[in-house]
């Protein structure tokens, strides 16, 4: 009864919340609304902003290293394909044996949902060891080594050790019919996967603002500031970054089993540093110092990317295009997109606090995630500086 009682007083708190102006409950409840109607609008829209989400929760996944701890990879494609290998593999070879024990009407399901489990596993098999050595090194060196990682990777795919990769062709990615109660359904039918995306990217990113915003998160983000410093304190710096590292893949592995059912294929390019390097440039672009940065650089990145391609002229130089923003990022928008869109509310409201007190996500956090509203005009420049490095590389 108590339990019952507390969640109305929740759900009431939220509700009073939400109509007392423009808050973060507020613009929660239109995000939700806008992601339904989403659904119903044109069949590539639904497509294009599937793959949003996918690289939304790809490039957080890597920031949750590198924004939050300091580390720079470029070598996240390496758990990008594992997942989307592992899922691929369950579907090739354990499709038919779940049909026979199950039945064919819920098998594809089945299938899919352990084939996800499995490549979540693979991911986070692969990145105790590779994490465990990586993390031994720090700055340009860690970058190197997880960037010989994911092209050790790229190799050994194209090899197709056991005949399980398929080489440089990849594995086709069939998601076949559900049938339950006489209704069915296809599981790669865009406004039914873009269902299933919204779910699992939703619960992903929940999951990965509840660690930068716990007490782990914390000692992440003071390692990040000074891992000299934190070591004095008795942090096991080592540790939470190897940690750090493992909780990372985990996530952009999800993304990736969710980019073999998008794409319809798992092929060796995933883990390819090229690939690896889409994240790193959303991340920069929106503001690797703000929870909610990587979201918005996605979005800008295949948005901009979108509207470059609908002009053949502009299309044969789109890299022309994306070098020169980027180049306006780092020359104008030290905090990246979010950074920048904050400081020019603050303006527009005639605002004399810190544009980067308030963290994207409205939360009233620092930009790095912090709770600390007291500490938030000292963690300023070292944000700035931690994004600088982002911008160099």
């Amino acid at each position: 009864m108590s339990a019952t009682t507390t969640a109305g007083g929740r759900v009431r708190e939220f509700v009073s919340a939400a109509a007392d102006g423009w808050t973060c409950e507020r613009f929660g409840i239109l995000g939700a609304l806008g992601l339904i109607l989403l659904a119903f609008g044109p069949s590539f829209q639904v497509y294009l902003f599937t793959d949003f989400l996918v690289v939304a929760l790809f490039a957080l996944g890597f920031n949750l290293l590198y924004g939050y701890t300091g580390l720079l990879s470029f070598g996240h494609g390496l758990f990008y394909a594992g997942g989307a290998y592992g899922v691929a593999i369950v579907l090739r070879d354990l499709g038919p044996v779940f049909a026979d024990i199950v039945g064919s009407g819920i098998s594809p399901l089945l299938t899919f949902v352990v084939g996800g489990v499995v490549g979540l596993a693979l991911v986070v098999g692969v990145a105790v060891p590779v994490g465990w050595l990586s993390v031994r090194l720090e700055e340009i060196y860690f970058a190197l080594i997880t960037l010989a990682f994911g092209m050790l990777g790229y190799s050994l795919i194209i090899q197709d050790p056991a005949g399980l990769t398929n080489g440089t062709d990849g594995i086709i990615v069939l998601l076949g019919s559900v049938d339950i109660g006489g209704s069915s359904f296809r599981i790669g039918a865009r406004r039914t996967y873009y269902a299933l995306s919204v779910v699992v990217v939703l619960a992903a990113t929940y999951g990965a603002w509840r660690v930068v915003n716990s007490p782990f998160g914390t000692v992440c983000k003071a390692i990040r500031e000074s891992p000299d410093r934190a070591s004095a304190l008795g942090i096991d710096v080592r540790h939470h970054r190897w940690m750090t590292f493992i909780l990372s893949a985990a996530i952009v592995g999800i993304a990736g089993v969710l980019r073999a059912g998008l794409a319809g294929v798992a092929s060796p390019g995933l883990t390819h540093w090229s690939t690896s390097a889409i994240a790193v440039i959303a991340t920069v672009i929106g503001g690797a110092t703000y929870f909610s940065g990587p979201i918005v650089g996605a979005f800008v990145f295949l948005y901009i990317r979108w509207a470059i391609s609908r002009f053949p002229t502009l299309e044969a130089y789109w890299e022309l295009f994306f070098g020169a923003l980027l180049i306006a990022v780092v020359l104008y928008f030290k905090q990246g997109t979010v950074g920048g869109l904050l400081l020019l509310r603050d303006r527009l409201l005639g605002d004399d606090d810190d544009g980067g007190e308030t963290d994207a996500g409205g939360d009233g956090e620092a930009p790095d995630g912090d709770g600390d509203s007291g500490g938030a005009g000292a963690t300023v420049p070292d944000d700035e500086t931690r994004t600088d490095r982002g911008d160099d590389s």
